[in-house]
């Protein structure tokens, strides 16, 4: 069998393969409450034979959302809604993931398909919130949040942990990547406090490492824990991949199970090497120096691709998003690529090419 199609245990969570579906916004919620089209999307990624379904970023507080659209967990409506998609997922063999996150700066926004960015009072839009007073290029400057706001976000985030386990989530992610409101902590380019919470290394990263102390509180033990980071931010004294290497090994002393790795989205403009497997060297050089799990994702696109990145030792789980949304059954063709016989759901079973030998 292929390491593509091979089992993953991560504390007491057993994935069936390691083709797992990346987070991806889908601005289609309302009020935070996600509805038809979730089940409908993330339902296809469970029939289709991925290992895990990560959940779009789904915001801690209302301010919380990247845009008006983007859905919640802090309230038990939002619980409810989510639970309908868990239970069908579950229902596939299959294991479902939240990310919890807080956009900051770069929230109060439309759907990127409409006319204009942000979002007025009017529409549901709100003032945004941030490290320091700097704003994302084409956004609203932000207002500085205080140690006492922190405080309560931190508590925020245990909430939203805790309504991901009454919803039956499997795994709870915390957003620390793109440009959100946890990396705009980490990046000395966003982030220019003079107080416990900015400056030095230490200091940049302790709001991340409260909210993860919080969050693992706020689980079951037997639940894994995941951090999305962005590796670097492509741009000179920002956040880059030595600091990232240095987070890494903090977090896995905190019961951090699996580091997911991305990059950029902090700062606008900046030069990205965008290739097929681009940050994959990311994910590797974070497993190989901190020996802690690693998922790498980026222009994962073709199975033997993936399974090179799982045998060559870069990373142990392959993330995909676009792929995915190309073909929902992406899991299901690159198993007949690969040659191994895996679980179809019987109403797909006339579709097979690859028998049982």
């Amino acid at each position: 069998m292929s390491l593509l199609f091979s089992p993953l245990s991560l504390r007491e969570v057993n994935f069936s393969n390691r083709a797992w579906v990346s987070s991806m916004c889908q601005y289609s919620a309302k009020d935070g409450v996600v509805g038809d089209w979730h089940l409908v999307h993330l339902g296809a990624f469970a029939t289709g034979g991925a290992g895990l379904v990560m959940a779009e970023a789904s915001a801690v507080t209302p301010e919380g959302r990247i845009s008006i659209h983007c859905p919640g967990l802090w309230n038990d409506v939002q619980v409810d809604a989510w639970s309908r998609v868990t239970r069908f997922v579950h229902s596939q063999g299959t294991k479902i993931g939240i990310q919890l996150a807080h956009a900051g700066r770069k929230g109060s926004t439309m759907a990127p398909w409409e006319d204009y960015l942000i979002a007025t009072p009017e529409e549901g839009g709100w003032f945004t919130d941030a490290p320091s007073p700097i704003a994302f290029e084409g956004y609203p400057v932000p207002r500085q949040l205080s140690s006492a706001q922190i405080t309560e976000l931190i508590e925020s985030f245990a909430n939203g942990a805790r309504r991901a386990t009454a919803a039956g989530f499997d795994v709870v992610e915390i957003h620390a990547a793109h440009g959100y409101l946890l990396h705009q902590f980490l990046s000395p380019l966003s982030n220019q406090r003079t107080d416990v919470y900015g400056g030095t290394f230490e200091n940049r990263v302790r709001f991340l490492c409260e909210v993860v102390d919080a969050v693992r509180e706020a689980i079951s033990p037997a639940t894994p824990l995941f951090v999305r980071i962005s590796a670097t931010d492509y741009a000179p004294g920002g956040w880059d991949l030595d600091e990232s290497v240095q987070l890494a090994r903090v977090l896995k002393t905190m019961g951090v199970d699996l580091i997911d790795v991305s990059s950029g989205g902090n700062i606008a403009g900046v030069q990205i090497p965008v290739a097929p497997g681009y940050q994959v060297p990311f994910a590797q050089r974070i497993r190989d120096e901190v020996n802690v799990p690693t998922s790498a994702v980026g222009l994962i696109t073709e199975p033997l691709q993936a399974e090179g990145i799982l045998d060559s030792g870069q990373a142990d789980a392959t993330m995909m998003a676009r792929a995915m949304l190309r073909n929902p059954r992406w899991a299901l063709h690159a198993a007949e690529e690969l040659g191994d016989f895996i679980a179809w759901p019987p109403q797909f079973e006339r579709a097979r090419t690859l028998h049982r030998s």
